[in-house]
């Protein structure tokens, strides 16, 4: 038998972009944070089709709430 060299490598997808940080296009992205909370299922089952009832994610929902609340 004859060994085929494999054209398959192993390692990192994103350690082959090409796409390096600059100052100017970390500059254009406010800082996040990530928010984590629980729901009991019945309430997430809620959220869920109200949200689409918006045509909205849960995520684009509740960003929209929150900036819609008044600065005090």
């Amino acid at each position: 038998m004859s060994a085929k060299a494999s054209t398959l490598t192993a390692g990192r997808p994103s350690a082959k972009s090409n796409k390096a940080a600059t100052l100017a296009s970390l500059a254009d992205k406010p800082a996040t944070v990530r928010v984590n909370f629980d729901l009991e299922r019945d309430q997430h089952t809620k959220l869920k089709v109200f949200a689409a009832q918006q045509g909205k994610s849960i995520k684009e929902l509740l960003t929209d709430y929150v900036s819609q609340l008044v600065d005090e």
